[in-house]
C-alpha cells in the first residue's frame, strides 16, 4: 500500500484533516473504494518513505491473529488498520450517530440472542457469479470474492495457512437439500430428515466444525445458530442414497459451478430428462421427448450476447428489437374506480386482538403559546428592516460566506446587502425586456436558482424579489436530466406558473446544455428565461426611484418546495405577515439579540437555514455565518472551528453535524463553545435525535458546550416553526425523557415502557408551543378529531407565522391548511382553521411537546402504525454493520394485496462477502420482528453509489420507491419473506365431503332454471350412395378411387423457402409412390401384416406416400418426428423411446436420415446396433405388391398416433380405420372442403389434427393442400403468408409457433409485405391447431398486425382436440365468429363459472376453442362424482363421437392410465353413452349467437389441462393464469413457467435482458401473483432464455422443467427462496 513509510501522525495536519475527510466520505457512501484509494495514495505521495520495509505492525493494533469466529481483517490492508487504530478513541468508529442508541444496540442484541438458541431455516439464494460483478452508475472496483483486492490476497497467504477449498456437495444449493436441512434442523424431524441423518455421507454437522487453520470458507456451513425457524416444512421428497452419497468434484462455491459428477454415466433415455447439465454450445430444444422441425434456439431466442452484456438478436433488426420492447410492456390495468373492489370477499380479515391498548385519557385540550410580544421598534415589513440596517448600520457584517476549505471567502455587509437588492428589484421591474414591455410585474413568481455554496447572491436575489414585490421559489440546481426527482421540480415550477428563472453566472455556466449552447429542458419543465443576477449585470436605478415597501399584508411573500412521500414536489405559500410574524416569534422565543453572530450549517433556500439564518437574522441584524454542505465534507468540524473563532452565540445544525463534528474531532485543545447560548438541533424532533445530542455533549462539555444550551426544535414547511426548546437557565435540571412502548407507539397509544426494555423508544421534548400559536393533537386519518392525552395524533397549529396554501392547487390546501378539529361527536371545537404539520406527537407534563415521527414516514402495516425511522435505527443497530453503508439505507412500504409492506434497501459496501450479505439480512428480519413485531417483505442491497440522491446527499425515498416498483433498483442481494408478513390471506377452500347424491344435485339444477352443460355438432348425416360408400369405407380404397376416375389432379404441392414448388403430387403418382413402398414391406418376409412400422420423415410429400405405402401392405404406420440432427443427444432417445415401445418391425426414411441413425453421433446417445429393419424409400424400384390389403373390418387399427403430453409424457393412442373416415368426413362438412378447393397447412405433421390435416383429409375430399414445413419459416419469415396471398387461399391451418413467428418476426414489417402485393383480405378461416387453451392474446396480435395486409379480424380462430378424440372443435366455414367471454377467475378456482363485464378486476378472457365438429357431442362433467355439471360449473370435458379413438397403444411412464379414459359412462342422468375422457377442464355456454339451424348456439371453452392444474390452498389455478402475470411484471421476462414443489409455488422466469436486472424480478414476480392470484410464490427461479422446455407444439413442458430444477440441472442465474 501507498502508506507503507509513513508515520501519520507526523504528516502537517491539513493532510491528516484531508485523511480524515475521505475516512468519512468513504463511511458515508459518498466515495467508491476505487476513488478512495487514488485519492489516498495521492495525498500520501509526497511523504513515502522509498525504503524496502518488513511487513507493517502497527503499534496502535495488537498483532494477534483475529479470533477465528469473526471474518479475518484483510490483514495487509492499512488503510484499514489505520483507519481502525486511529479511530479506537473515536466515539463509536465508523457508527452513523444519528441513530446511535446505545440502548437501542443492546436492545436489538438482546432480541437476537433470544434466538440464538433456535436455527432458522433460511436457504441462502443462489447466485451466478456474473450477477454479482456488477458495476454501478460510477465506475468501482467489482467486489472480489475476498474480502481484499489481489496483491492483498497473495500477502495474506503468507500469514495464514491456506487450508484446501471445503468439499462442498453438488446438491448443496438445490433446494431438496434445503428442505431436508431445514427439516433436520427444526425439532419435529421428519422422515426425510430421520433418514439423513443415520449413516449415509451427509455434509458435517454444524456441531462438529471442520478444523481449518485460521480459514473462513467462502461459504460458512449454512446454519448460523441465531436464526428463528421461518417456516416449518412438509413431508419433503427424500433423495436417493446414491445421490447422496456422490462426491462432489472441488467445486467453486462462489461460482456455483454445477459440475457433473462422474460416476453418473447416461442415464437410460427417459422423458423426463432435460439437456445434459453441462451447459456446451446450446442448442434449444424441446424436452427431449419430441423434438420439433423449428429448433427452438431460431424461434424463440436466437440471442447473442454483445461485449457489453446486451443481448442482440442475431438475424433481426433493431426495429423488430422495439416492436418485441413494444409488445412486451405491461398493459395498463383498467380503471378500477369503475368496479366495485371486492377486497372484503377476499381479504381475510384479522380478529382484533382483545388486550390492544386503547387511549383511556381525556379529550386533550388545545395548548397556548405565549402571547406575542409587541416590541415598538418592531418592523412593519421584514424589507423595512433591511432598508433601516442599510442606512444607518451599512458597515455591519450580514453574511459571511466560506470557500471549500472553510476559509471565509467574502463577507457582504447589510449597506452591499441593501443596495444590491435594490438594483436587482430595479432591474427585475424595468431592465428585463424591451424598452416599453414589462416582463415581470410584482405578484409575479421567479425560481431561484443558487448553488449551496453561494449564500451571498441567494440574499441578494431573495431580498431583491421581496423588494420587486415578486414572489421568489428557491430550487436546487438541477445537475442533469437523470436528477432525482427532477420532474417533479418541473410539476412545482408549473403549479406555480414560473416562467423565469434568476441563476449566477457560474451556476448557469455549470447547467448541462444542449449542443448549440442552450440550457437544457429539462424534463416536465415549463419553457424557462435564465436571467443573471451578478451585479455587473445589474442597472443602478435613477435617484428618484426607491421600492415600494408595504406594511406587511396576507398576499404570498416567497413559496417554499416541499417534496411530499409520494414524491411530488409542492410549493407552500408564506405570506408577507406570516413571514414577519414568523420571524418575530422566533426572535422572542430564542432571545435573539441585536448584532448576534449565527452559524448556519442547514439549507439556507428552505426551512430552518432560511427562517433563521436568512429572515430573522436580518430582521435582528444578526452576523450569518453560512457553512455549506461541500465544506462540511471537506472538513466536518468547520462549523465548530467557526463557532470558536467567531464567538457564535448560536449555532444552527443537524444531528448529522453533530455526528461529523464528533467523528473529525481529534484531539483539538484549542477550541471553545464556551460562547454558544443556543445550539439549535433542526431535526431534533427525529425520536432518534436524543442519542446524537447527549453525544454531543458528552465529548464536547468539556470544550466549554454546556447542557442547557442545546435547543431541538420541530418544524414543518406548511405550520413552519410548531416547537421550540428554549435555552435554559445554567443549573436548571435538564427536561425529563419519555421512554415509551414501541407496542403502544404501534397503536397510536402512549405507554410507558415497563415489561420490555428492548421495545422501547426515548424521546426528547422540543420544548413549548411557539409563542402567539395554539396547538392541537387530532387523529392522523379520517376526520380531525381530538386525540385523548394519552393518544398519539398529528400536531395541527393556529398561528399568523404558517404557510397559507400550496401555491395552485387548491384542492390539496384545502385539506391541510383549514381544518377545523371536531369532538369525540363529530362537533367543530370552533370557527378557528388549523394547519395540519404533518408531524406525529403528543403534549408530556408541562406542555412539553413531544414528537414520535412524521405522517411522511409512517408505515401502517395491518392497522399497526411504524415508524420508518425507528425501523432504519433497528437495522443499523443489527452488528457488525460492515455490510451496509450507514447513511445510505431507506424504509418505505408498498402497498401490495390490501396491505402495506415494509420494504428495506440499504447500499451494500463492494467488500461485503455474499455470506456477511446474507447473514446481516436474515438478522435483520429477526431484530425488527422482535423489536417491532412487524414482518419485513422485503430487503434489498444494492451497489454502492447506486440509489437516487437527494440535493444534500440523502436517499431520494420516492424514486427509490418507484424504482423498485418498475424493477430498475438492480439489487446485488434481496431476500423476500412474503410467508411471514403477508396475513391477509383469503382462507383457504375446504372441499365439500359429497354427501348429497349427485342425482339430487341435478335435481336441483334443473330446478334453478341451470342447464345441463352440453352441446352438439350437426349431424353428419346418411351417405346414401353406394358407390361413395365404397370410395370412403377406406382411405385406401378413396386413394385408389380417385387414381382410377381423376388421376391427375394435384393433391399436394410442397413449396421451399423461397415460395417455389419442389413437389407435388397427384392422385395417380401418390397411388404409384404408394404402390412401390407397400411391394419394398411385402418383399422383407419378417414383416407381417398387422406389424407397426415407424416412418421417419421431414414434413412433405415422401412422408403421406409413405403412410399410404404401409396401409397399402396392411401394415399399422407410426409417424415419428426425425431427430434433430444438431441436438442428437436430445432428440434421439425420445425416437428410440417410440420404437421400442411401438414395437415397430421396421423403418421407413430417408438416405439422410438413415445415415443419421447409424451415424457416430447417434451412438452415443442411442444403441445403434438395435435399430429395427431400416428401409431407405428415396430410390426403390418400379414394383407393384402383389395385392393391396383390405382390412376386413373397419374397427381394424389404421396407424397409431403418438404424442407427448405437457406433462411429459408419451402416449400412442390406436385410431381405427373408421375413426378415420368419420374424421375425415366431418372436416369435410364443417370446412366445406371439395376437389376444387385450395387450403395452405403451415404445422408440424407428426400428430394429432395436424397429421389428419397434412395426410388423411385431401385424400379423403380430394382438395388440394399447399404444404408449407414450419421449418422452412425461419429462413424466410414471410413465406405462409405471401403464399396465402399467392394462391389465394381462403382457408389455412397453422400451429401457435407459426403464428409467433410471424407475430414477432414480421410485426415491424407490414408496410414492407404491403408494398411487396401481400394481400390477405382472400383468407376466409386461419384456424390454429393446439390442444390447449386459445391463446387469445396471441391471437388478437396477429389479427391487428395484419389488419392491414387486409386480414379480417373474423378470421382468426382455433381447433381444440385431444388425445381422446383428435378433433373435438374446429371453426368451419359456416356457423357463428368465435365468441370471448370473460369470466371471474376468484369463481374458477372455485370450478365456479361466473361470467363478467370486460375488464372487470380479476377477470379473464376466453375465446371458444372453435366449433364443435358435426358427428361430436360434448357433456361438462365433475372429474370426481363422474356427473354431469349445470353450465355454470367448470369440468373435465367428456366427448362421444365416431371418430372417439380406440384406445391407448401404451401410454409409457404411467401404464395405470386404463380403458375408462375411453370407454366411461355418467354416474347417472344418461347411463348408457360411451364417454371418452379428454382430460382438459372446460365449460360450455349457451350464446346469443344463432347456427345454421337457427337454434343458439352452445359454445365450448376449454380453460387447461387437468394434469397441469395446481391445487393450493384447497383451490384450482392454471398454470397458464398465473404465467401471464409474471410475463407482465417486468419487461425482462422473456418466458415463465410455474409449477408447485412441496406445497410451494416455483416461478421459473427466463431472463432476456442484462443479468442486472435477474434481482429485480423476484419482488415484481412475487407481488403480481400475490396481488393477482392470492398466492404467494415460495421460490423464484431466473434463468436464460430458451431454458423453459417446450414441446413440437409450442406448449410448455412443466414437469420436466419441474424435474430439472429438483435435479438442479438449470444452471440458474439466480435463485430466491421466499421463505
Amino acid at each position: 500500500m501507498s502508506d507503507r513509510g509513513v508515520d501519520l501522525s507526523a504528516l502537517p495536519k491539513e493532510v491528516r484533516d484531508q485523511l480524515a475527510e475521505l475516512d468519512l466520505e468513504l463511511s458515508e457512501g459518498d466515495i467508491t473504494q476505487k476513488g478512495y484509494e487514488k485519492k489516498r495514495t495521492k495525498l500520501l505521495a509526497p511523504f513515502i518513505i522509498q525504503t524496502p520495509v518488513a511487513p507493517p505492525q502497527n503499534d496502535a493494533q495488537p498483532s494477534a491473529p483475529s479470533s477465528s469466529s469473526h471474518a479475518p481483517a484483510p490483514a495487509n490492508s492499512s488503510r484499514y488498520r489505520e483507519r481502525r487504530s486511529r479511530r479506537t478513541h473515536r466515539n463509536g468508529g465508523t457508527r452513523d450517530d444519528r441513530y446511535r442508541s446505545d440502548i437501542h444496540t443492546e436492545a436489538v442484541q438482546a432480541a437476537l440472542a433470544k434466538n440464538k438458541e433456535e436455527k432458522m431455516a433460511l436457504p441462502m439464494p443462489t447466485k451466478r457469479r456474473s450477477t454479482y460483478v456488477q458495476s454501478p452508475i460510477e465506475t468501482r472496483t467489482p467486489p472480489d470474492s475476498s474480502s481484499g483486492s489481489e496483491d492483498e490476497t497473495s500477502a495474506r497467504r503468507q500469514s495464514s495457512v491456506v487450508a484446501p477449498q471445503p468439499q462442498v456437495h453438488p446438491y448443496l444449493q438445490s433446494p431438496d437439500y434445503w428442505m431436508n436441512r431445514s427439516a433436520q434442523g427444526s425439532s419435529t424431524s421428519s422422515s426425510a430428515s430421520s433418514t439423513l441423518s443415520h449413516g449415509e455421507a451427509k455434509p458435517q454437522p454444524q456441531s462438529q466444525p471442520q478444523p481449518q487453520p485460521q480459514y473462513k470458507p467462502q461459504y460458512q456451513p449454512l446454519y448460523q445458530p441465531h436464526h428463528q425457524p421461518l417456516q416449518q416444512p412438509q413431508q419433503l421428497p427424500h433423495r436417493q442414497p446414491q445421490e447422496q452419497s456422490r462426491t462432489a468434484a472441488v467445486t467453486d462455491m462462489l461460482a456455483l459451478s454445477r459440475i457433473a459428477p462422474s460416476e453418473n454415466s447416461a442415464p437410460p433415455p427417459d422423458v423426463t430428462a432435460v439437456a445434459p447439465p453441462s451447459r456446451g454450445p446450446r442448442v434449444d430444444l424441446p424436452s427431449n421427448a419430441v423434438a420439433r422441425g423449428m429448433s427452438r434456439g431460431h424461434s424463440r431466442s436466437s440471442m447473442m450476447e454483445t461485449a457489453d452484456g446486451v443481448p442482440v438478436n442475431s438475424r433481426v433488426s433493431t426495429k423488430i428489437q422495439q416492436l418485441l420492447n413494444t409488445l412486451k410492456r405491461p398493459k395498463r390495468p383498467p380503471l378500477s374506480e369503475f368496479f366495485t373492489d371486492d377486497s372484503e370477499e377476499i381479504v381475510q380479515v384479522p380478529q382484533p386482538d382483545p388486550n390492544t391498548p386503547r387511549p383511556e385519557g381525556r379529550q386533550i385540550i388545545p395548548v397556548k403559546g405565549e402571547p406575542l410580544g409587541v416590541v415598538s421598534n418592531w418592523p412593519p415589513a421584514l424589507q423595512a428592516a433591511l432598508a433601516r440596517w442599510g442606512a444607518t448600520q451599512g458597515k455591519s457584517p450580514a453574511l459571511t460566506a466560506l470557500d471549500i476549505t472553510g476559509k471565509p471567502l467574502y463577507t457582504l455587509t447589510y449597506g452591499k446587502l441593501w443596495s444590491r437588492s435594490v438594483k436587482l428589484a430595479y432591474t427585475l421591474l424595468n431592465k428585463l425586456g424591451t424598452k416599453n414591455e414589462q416582463i415581470l410585474k410584482p405578484g409575479d413568481r421567479v425560481a431561484l436558482v443558487y448553488p449551496n455554496s453561494d449564500p451571498g447572491m441567494f440574499w441578494v436575489a431573495l431580498y431583491g424579489c421581496l423588494l420587486a414585490e415578486v414572489i421568489p421559489v428557491p430550487i436546487e440546481v438541477p445537475l442533469s436530466r437523470k436528477d432525482a426527482g427532477i420532474s417533479q421540480v418541473g410539476f412545482l415550477l408549473g403549479s406555480c406558473g414560473v416562467g423565469l428563472a434568476l441563476t449566477s453566472e457560474i451556476c448557469l455556466k455549470g447547467l448541462p446544455k444542449t449542443p448549440t449552447g442552450e440550457i437544457l429542458q429539462f424534463k416536465g419543465w415549463p419553457r424557462m428565461k435564465w436571467v443573471i443576477t451578478d451585479s455587473k449585470y445589474l442597472t443602478k436605478p435613477s435617484k428618484d426611484w426607491q421600492p415600494h415597501i408595504p406594511t406587511a399584508n396576507t398576499d404570498p411573500a416567497y413559496i417554499e418546495y416541499k417534496a411530499s412521500k409520494e414524491g411530488t414536489v409542492v410549493g407552500v405559500a408564506v405570506s408577507k405577515v406570516a413571514m414577519l410574524t414568523h420571524c418575530q416569534a422566533l426572535t422572542q422565543a430564542c432571545n435573539y439579540c441585536e448584532g448576534e453572530t449565527l452559524v448556519n450549517v442547514l439549507d439556507f433556500k428552505k426551512d430552518m437555514g432560511l427562517w433563521h439564518g436568512v429572515l430573522t437574522a436580518v430582521m435582528n441584524r444578526i452576523h450569518t455565518i453560512s457553512v455549506p454542505y461541500a465544506v462540511m465534507k471537506a472538513c466536518p468540524l468547520s462549523w465548530v472551528q467557526r463557532v470558536h473563532m467567531n464567538k457564535a452565540r448560536v449555532a444552527l445544525v443537524k444531528c448529522r453535524d453533530l455526528h461529523w463534528a464528533m467523528m473529525a474531532h481529534r484531539d483539538q485543545r484549542d477550541i471553545s463553545l464556551a460562547s454558544l447560548r443556543m445550539l439549535i438541533v433542526a431535526d431534533g424532533a427525529n425520536p432518534w435525535s436524543v442519542s446524537s445530542c447527549d453525544a454531543f455533549l458528552n465529548l464536547f462539555q468539556s470544550y466549554g458546550l454546556k447542557p442547557e444550551v442545546i435547543c431541538p426544535c420541530a418544524a414543518s414547511p406548511e405550520a413552519m416553526t410548531v416547537a421550540i426548546r428554549r435555552p435554559g437557565v445554567p443549573g436548571a435540571p435538564l427536561p425529563a425523557r419519555a421512554i415509551l412502548s414501541m407496542g403502544g407507539l404501534s397503536y397510536g397509544v402512549i405507554r410507558v415502557n415497563t415489561e420490555d426494555k428492548n421495545s422501547a423508544l426515548t424521546v426528547q421534548d422540543v420544548g413549548h408551543v411557539m409563542p402567539g400559536a395554539l396547538m392541537c393533537i387530532v387523529r392522523p386519518d379520517g376526520p380531525p378529531q381530538l386525540c385523548k392525552t394519552d393518544e398519539i395524533g398529528e400536531i395541527i397549529i393556529n398561528s399568523r407565522a404558517g404557510g397559507m396554501m400550496y401555491y395552485g392547487l387548491p384542492g390539496l390546501t384545502k385539506n391541510t391548511f383549514e381544518v377545523i378539529p371536531v369532538n369525540a361527536n363529530g362537533v367543530p371545537i370552533g370557527e378557528i382553521p388549523f394547519v395540519r404539520s404533518g408531524l406525529l406527537g403528543f403534549v408530556g407534563p408541562g406542555s412539553l411537546i413531544f414528537v414520535v415521527g412524521k405522517i411522511e414516514g409512517l408505515l401502517m402495516v395491518s392497522g399497526r402504525r411504524h415508524n420508518a425511522d425507528d425501523l432504519v435505527a433497528t437495522a443499523l443497530a443489527v452488528e457488525p454493520v460492515k455490510t451496509v453503508y450507514r447513511g445510505r439505507i431507506t424504509v418505505f412500504s408498498v402497498t401490495v394485496f390490501y396491505d402495506e409492506r415494509v420494504v428495506i434497501v440499504a447500499e451494500q459496501r463492494p467488500d461485503a462477502s455474499e455470506e456477511d450479505s446474507f447473514q446481516w439480512m436474515s438478522r435483520v428480519l429477526q431484530a425488527i420482528d422482535s423489536i417491532h413485531q412487524v414482518g419485513l417483505y422485503c430487503l434489498a442491497l444494492v451497489p454502492a453509489n447506486t440509489l437516487p440522491k437527494t440535493p444534500l446527499g440523502g436517499i431520494h425515498i420516492s424514486d427509490t420507491k418507484q424504482f423498485f416498483l418498475d424493477g430498475n433498483l438492480h439489487p446485488c442481494n434481496i431476500l423476500m419473506c412474503p410467508h411471514t408478513c403477508v396475513t391477509n390471506l383469503p382462507k383457504p377452500r375446504q372441499k365439500q365431503p359429497v354427501g348429497v347424491g349427485p342425482a339430487s344435485v341435478m335435481v336441483g339444477n334443473l330446478v334453478a332454471g341451470k342447464r345441463i352443460a352440453q352441446a352438439v355438432g350437426r349431424d353428419l348425416g346418411m351417405i346414401e350412395d353406394q358407390d361413395l360408400v365404397r370410395k370412403h369405407q377406406y382411405l385406401t380404397e378413396a386413394l385408389q378411387w380417385r387414381a382410377q376416375t381423376d388421376p391427375d389432379h394435384a393433391l399436394y404441392v410442397l413449396l421451399n423457402a423461397k415460395g417455389v414448388t419442389v413437389g407435388t403430387a397427384t392422385c395417380v403418382q401418390l397411388h404409384k409412390r404408394a404402390e412401390k413402398i407397400a411391394a419394398a414391406l411385402y418383399e422383407k418376409s419378417s414383416i407381417n401384416t398387422g406389424e407397426n412400422v415407424v416412418l421417419l420423415y421431414p414434413p412433405g410429400i415422401d412422408l403421406i406416400a409413405a403412410f399410404y405405402g404401409c396401409l397399402y401392405a396392411g401394415c399399422v404406420p407410426v409417424n415419428v418426428r426425425p431427430p434433430h440432427p444438431q441436438n442428437l443427444a436430445a432428440t434421439l432417445p425420445t425416437v428410440r423411446m417410440i420404437i421400442d415401445v411401438s414395437k415397430a418391425a421396421c423403418i421407413l426414411t430417408t438416405q439422410n436420415l438413415m445415415r443419421t441413425l447409424r451415424s457416430k453421433e447417434a451412438a452415443a446417445s442411442v444403441n445403434i446396433k438395435t435399430w429395427p429393419t431400416i428401409i431407405d424409400t428415396d430410390d426403390l424400384p418400379r414394383r407393384r405388391p402383389p395385392q393391396i390389403y383390405k382390412p376386413p373390418t373397419a374397427e381394424m387399427i389404421a396407424y397409431l398416433d403418438f404424442s407427448v403430453s405437457t406433462t411429459g409424457m408419451l402416449t400412442g393412442v390406436k385410431i381405427s380405420h373408421a375413426a378415420v373416415s368419420a374424421l375425415c368426413r366431418s372436416i369435410k362438412l364443417q370446412c366445406e372442403l371439395y376437389s376444387s378447393r385450395q387450403i395452405a397447412i403451415c404445422l408440424d405433421p407428426y400428430c394429432g389434427l395436424g397429421f389428419v390435416l397434412w395426410c388423411l383429409a385431401s385424400v379423403y375430399s380430394g382438395h388440394q393442400s399447399i404444404l408449407i414445413p414450419p421449418f422452412e419459416l425461419e429462413s424466410c419469415l414471410s413465406l405462409w403468408l405471401s403464399t396465402l396471398s399467392q394462391y389465394r387461399i381462403r382457408d389455412t391451418f397453422c400451429s401457435y409457433s407459426v403464428m409467433e413467428l410471424c407475430t414477432k418476426g414480421l410485426g415491424t414489417q407490414t408496410e414492407l409485405l404491403k408494398a411487396r402485393g401481400v394481400n390477405l383480405s382472400c383468407v376466409r378461416s386461419c384456424v390454429v391447431i393446439a390442444e390447449e387453451r386459445p391463446r387469445l392474446t396471441l391471437s388478437q396480435s396477429f389479427s391487428k398486425l395484419f389488419k392491414d395486409l387486409g386480414l379480417s379480424a373474423r378470421a382468426v380462430s382455433t381447433a381444440f382436440g385431444s388425445r381422446v378424440n383428435l378433433a373435438v372443435c374446429l371453426q368451419g366455414t359456416t356457423g357463428p365468429d368465435p365468441c370471448t367471454v370473460y369470466v371471474d377467475m376468484k369463481s374458477l378456482r372455485h370450478d365456479r363459472v361466473r361470467l363478467v363485464e370486460r375488464g372487470a378486476p380479476q377477470s379473464l378472457p376466453l375465446m371458444e376453442s372453435g366449433k364443435i365438429l358435426p358427428g361430436v357431442r360434448v357433456i361438462i362433467v365433475n372429474p370426481e362424482t363422474k356427473g354431469p355439471l349445470g353450465d355454470s360449473h367448470l369440468g373435465e370435458i367428456w366427448v362421444n363421437s365416431p371418430h372417439n379413438a380406440s384406445g391407448y397403444y401404451t401410454i409409457y411412464g404411467e401404464e395405470s392410465l386404463q380403458a375408462n379414459h375411453f370407454n366411461t359412462k355418467l354416474s347417472f342422468g344418461d347411463p348408457h353413452t360411451l364417454w371418452a375422457r379428454t382430460g382438459y377442464l372446460g365449460f360450455v355456454k349457451r350464446t346469443e349467437l344463432l347456427d345454421a339451424s337457427g337454434d343458439r348456439h352452445d359454445a365450448l371453452f376449454v380453460v387447461g389441462s387437468l394434469d397441469e392444474t395446481l391445487e393450493l390452498r384447497g383451490l384450482r389455478y392454471h398454470p397458464s393464469d398465473i404465467e401471464t402475470s409474471v410475463s407482465r411484471a417486468h419487461r425482462s421476462i422473456a418466458e415463465s413457467a410455474v409449477f408447485t414443489w412441496t406445497n410451494l409455488l416455483v416461478v421459473v422466469s427466463e431472463l432476456c435482458g442484462s443479468e442486472q436486472d435477474a434481482l429485480d424480478l423476484v419482488p415484481l414476480i412475487t407481488n403480481v401473483v400475490l396481488e393477482e392470484h392470492h398466492l404467494i410464490v415460495g421460490v423464484v427461479v431466473v434463468v436464460d432464455p430458451g431454458v423453459i422446455p417446450i414441446n413440437s407444439r409450442g406448449e410448455k413442458q412443466r414437469m420436466h422443467l419441474r424435474d430439472s430444477f429438483l435435479a438442479d440441472q438449470l444452471d440458474p442465474i439466480y435463485v430466491a427462496y421466499n421463505m
